[in-house]
Formats: structure tokens, C-alpha cells, sequence
């Protein structure tokens, strides 16, 4: 099949748009996360962002590559959800987006470009889609600690580890202040995966 004439051409520009769109969501949570106090969450939305831009630039390569250079402009028709970025509610929606992208949106553009004969496509959307899981299942623990108000606390003794010094300390609950380095509780490391 004619590459440009495929659904899976609209496919990658859609999942790039996408990417790009979820890589600045992350940027402003991660703002959000550090404005509350939480510099560790913030560091892990900052990660998040990191890899969806990475996603974005293999989905770029490939439309380059498949179109055989440049390509003036190709129109699609997306959805972006426009929230205030509180934290509790942003890390609940991106969880979500992300479910809905690794079990619909990558494997439905998968078979898509798989039936048109474009199997390099169709692998990279599968293998974003096991990624996207990883976000969500990731995001998902967060926002469930978080609203849980089980960030810092533990039914049994955990190892709370400080991500500025390293100090380590085994407890039920992390400390408020670091006993080391003075860094406050958001620099705390959450098990939340």
C-alpha cells in the first residue's frame, strides 16, 4: 500500500500529536507535584514526560522515513483534556489517558498498519502500547496513594529512602523532615510500583 495514502500515516501523525500533548501534560504536573511539596513525584512526572517525547521523535522518524522526507502537513482530528493541574485529580486523568492509549488507541493502529503492510509501524505501536501500561499502572499507584493519603505511610515497616542524601530509614511511616540532609518529606522515595 501507498504509504501516503495509508490510515496508518494518519495514525502516526495522530499518536505524535498525542505524545506531544501527554509529554507537556507530565511537564505541568511535575510543576504541580513540586509546587505541593512533592519533589520526588515531580522527578517521576519529569521521567514521564521524558519518555513520551521520546515516543514522539521515533513516531516522527517513522513518518519521515515512510513518507520519504518531508511532508507539508497532514490533518487529523484529536481530543485534549483541559483541566486545572491539581495534582490529586491530574495523576487519576493521565492514568487514565494512558490505560485508554495501551488497550485501544497503539493495538487498534497496530492492526491498522499491520493489515496495510507496514509491520516496522505496527511493532512500534505495540511496543508503546506495553509502555503505556507501565505509565498507567504507575500513575495509577500514585494517585491511589496519593488520595489514600498513604504517600509516606505503610501498614508495615518500609525502607524510606531520601532522593537528595541517600539516608535510609526503616519504619512505618517516612519522616517529616530528613534526619540527614534536612530535606523536607517530598524528597522521600514512594514505593508506589
Amino acid at each position: 500500500m501507498d504509504f501516503n495514502k495509508s490510515k496508518t500515516k494518519e495514525s502516526l501523525a495522530r499518536a505524535f500529536a498525542a505524545e506531544c500533548q501527554d509529554g507537556a501534560r507530565y511537564q505541568f504536573m511535575a510543576k504541580a507535584a513540586m509546587s505541593e511539596g512533592f519533589s520526588f513525584i515531580s522527578d517521576q512526572l519529569k521521567v514521564l514526560a521524558k519518555n513520551e517525547m521520546a515516543h514522539a521523535s521515533r513516531l516522527y522518524t517513522l513518518m519521515l522515513e515512510n513518507c520519504k522526507g518531508k511532508e507539508d502537513n497532514v490533518p487529523i482530528e484529536a481530543g485534549y483534556p483541559f483541566e486545572p493541574p491539581a495534582l490529586n485529580q491530574s495523576l487519576h486523568t493521565a492514568a487514565e489517558i494512558e490505560e485508554y492509549e495501551a488497550k485501544n488507541i497503539y493495538p487498534h493502529f497496530a492492526k491498522v498498519a499491520k493489515d496495510e503492510g507496514f509491520p516496522e509501524i505496527a511493532k512500534a505501536f505495540l511496543l508503546m502500547a506495553e509502555i503505556e501500561n507501565t505509565h498507567f499502572l504507575k500513575l495509577q499507584s500514585l494517585a491511589n496513594l496519593y488520595r489514600a493519603n498513604k504517600l509516606y505511610r505503610s501498614t508495615e515497616k518500609t525502607k524510606w529512602t531520601c532522593s537528595n542524601c541517600g539516608h535510609e530509614e526503616e519504619k512505618k511511616e517516612a519522616w517529616k523532615e530528613c534526619p540527614f540532609c534536612g530535606y523536607p518529606q517530598g524528597y522521600v522515595m514512594i514505593k508506589y510500583y
